[in-house]
């Protein structure tokens, strides 16, 4: 057995390796995944995955089967992987760090390697620089040029993480100190970007009330995630978590939360401004109290009561971000923020008939286990290469799958659309005639996300003035902490929009998010409508619909401003193209 039993990251850590290195060399897409899923589940354990291995339990985890169970064994046994040592062999582990940087895919990782030896960030960059990679096939000069800039991206990026990531740890946190904690803690939250649902996080940030603070600061310094303790004081604790993430915990008194709670959600630049509206006031505000010029505090033991004081209605975190909100809170006009229990459906998602992992009917029972009305089976078109898209006579067979799995349920219905190609010349991958027959179009950009602004911004405007085009897919392309979205005029892409019906994507899939909160507030002032889709290509993917909900809130919208919010008849009839 090694010396030191490796951490829930350690081990993650590996298969992650592993299946960035199956996708270097380009084995099969459901192999990679299938690493991918095991690491993603021993990440985010909320116990030692050791214990797992020492009682015999692996195989009761979610996607860790016989194969993977035993490579877990031979790691906790022997310190090492012998597979992954092979295909060290092949392809150098150094080559995953290349993988961060934007629009760098696998198969160009694989050429930078092959033809120029080139393994680390530092020596992309020195070849970059020397004009060593626009002869390499697939780079030219463009390709060159936006690595480099990609660089500074990478750099900026380095210590975030996915907003599902650190959700996940912070919460598995918070069910661990309250279960622990007991009668010590009155109440834990997450606090800071986390709790206004910014798209990627930093540190994570937790805020408890008790009277004994002390000990709940004990409690969370032992908690099994902790990995190490970098700083435990009698109110503050630092650590970081076997995940390799840092969490910081407070501890305030219960009759001084609601200031807390307002201090440490943030933002920054609306706490600045809620300072500046107190004063006016005559009020001093600090994480402690509201105080009077006399000296006098005002506890304030609910966040409510902090905004009430000021003369303010409550406003929820998402939309702290100094953008309007206190104004339209002092108006009385904050936004009615759509929830997700509104959300009566998916209109975005994808089966076996191309890259999903799970049959149409699978699909359809997961989704009824959600409770919705309806869903869209939305299959790639041709075009993809590697994701099996449907060509016409694939379409016509998977019509009449669903038609059938449709006849068997009769609380949900299930429409028949597809993910459609944008290609790099602006033509879609399906003609009209075939688009026609189809109840949903999403047409998406996937490749060419580099081009000039003016020639990406016209094929995009291609599709949406495309009358058989009902919504756009993750409008950039952006691949979260990964790859920037396409430089796209989005004054223009929106306006479109607006004029033609077509409905704007709010991808809930964490790595994407896409629209920004940024561009969903300007489609809702210019008068578009947005859908929030989870492009799930398995059951579990359903899940992130709540990502994308928040994301919707972050931009200001409401329930009326989503077009699957809408019963079933409202939903065919915007289809039909005879709804607003």
């Amino acid at each position: 057995m090694a010396e030191r039993p490796l951490s829930n990251q350690e081990v993650a850590r590996i298969f992650s390796d592993i299946a960035d290195l199956l996708d270097i060399k380009g084995e099969n897409r459901y192999r990679i995944m299938a690493y991918r899923r095991a690491a993603e589940t021993i990440e985010n354990l909320g116990r030692d995955l050791y214990t797992y291995w020492q009682e015999g339990h692996l195989q009761e985890l979610p996607h860790i089967g016989q194969a993977i169970a035993e490579k877990i064994d031979e790691i906790f046994r022997t310190g090492r992987l012998g597979y992954l040592e092979r295909l060290e062999a092949e392809y150098p582990r150094q080559l995953i760090e290349l993988l961060r940087v934007p629009d760098l895919g696998p198969r160009r990782v694989r050429t930078l390697y092959e033809r120029l030896g080139i393994t680390t960030i530092e020596e992309l960059e020195k070849a970059a620089r020397e004009g060593r990679l626009r002869d390499l096939p697939g780079f030219g000069p463009k390709v060159e040029e936006n690595i480099l800039r990609a660089l500074e991206t990478v750099r900026r990026q380095k210590d975030r993480v996915l907003l599902s990531v650190a959700w996940e740890q912070a919460s598995a946190l918070l069910e661990a100190l309250r279960a622990t904690a007991g009668s010590a803690l009155v109440r834990a939250e997450m606090a800071g970007s986390l709790r206004r649902r910014r798209a990627t996080i930093g540190d994570i940030d937790l805020l408890a009330a008790s009277p004994v603070p002390e000990q709940v600061i004990e409690v969370f310094c032992r908690l099994p995630q902790v990995a190490e303790v970098l700083l435990a004081g009698s109110t503050k604790a630092s650590v970081q978590l076997h995940t390799g993430q840092q969490a910081d915990l407070r501890v305030v008194e219960p009759r001084r939360w609601g200031t807390a709670l307002q201090y440490f959600t943030g933002s920054k630049a609306h706490n600045i401004h809620l300072r500046e509206l107190a004063l006016e006031k005559g009020f001093s505000l600090s994480e402690y109290s509201l105080k009077r010029e006399d000296g006098t505090e005002i506890l304030c033991a609910e966040e409510e009561e902090v905004y009430q004081r000021l003369g303010l209605r409550w406003i929820p975190p998402e939309l702290r971000e100094d953008a309007g909100e206190i104004e339209a809170a002092l108006e009385d006009s904050l936004p009615k923020l759509v929830r997700l229990e509104e959300i009566r459906g998916d209109l975005h998602m994808h089966t076996t008939w191309s890259d999903g992992r799970l049959s149409v009917e699978q699909m359809v029972q997961a989704a009824r286990a959600h409770g919705y009305e309806y869903i869209v089976i939305t299959d790639h078109s041709p075009g993809l290469g590697i994701v099996g898209g449907l060509d016409v006579e694939r379409l016509q067979k998977q019509r009449a799958e669903i038609l059938t799995v449709n006849a068997k349920y009769d609380d949900i219905t299930v429409l028949q659309g597809a993910e459609v190609e944008i290609r790099a010349d602006g033509t879609l991958a399906y003609p009209d005639e075939v688009l026609a027959l189809l109840d949903v179009v999403i047409a998406s950009l996937h490749t060419g996300l580099r081009q000039p602004r003016e020639q990406v911004t016209k094929r995009l405007l291609a599709a949406i003035h495309n009358p058989h085009v009902h919504i756009v897919g993750h409008p950039t392309g952006r691949l979260l902490l990964r790859r920037e979205g396409a430089d796209l005029d989005m004054e223009a892409i929106l306006k479109a929009a607006a004029e033609t019906g077509t409905a704007l994507e709010i991808n809930a899939s964490p790595e994407r998010l896409d629209l920004d909160p940024v561009y969903v507030r300007q489609a809702l002032e210019m008068g578009c409508l947005l859908v929030v889709n989870t492009d799930a290509h398995h059951a579990d993917d359903l899940d992130n619909m709540r990502y994308g909900v928040w994301q919707a809130r972050r931009g200001w919208a409401e329930a009326e401003d989503i077009l699957n919010t809408r019963p079933l008849e409202a939903l065919l009839a915007y289809f039909r193209g005879d709804g607003g």
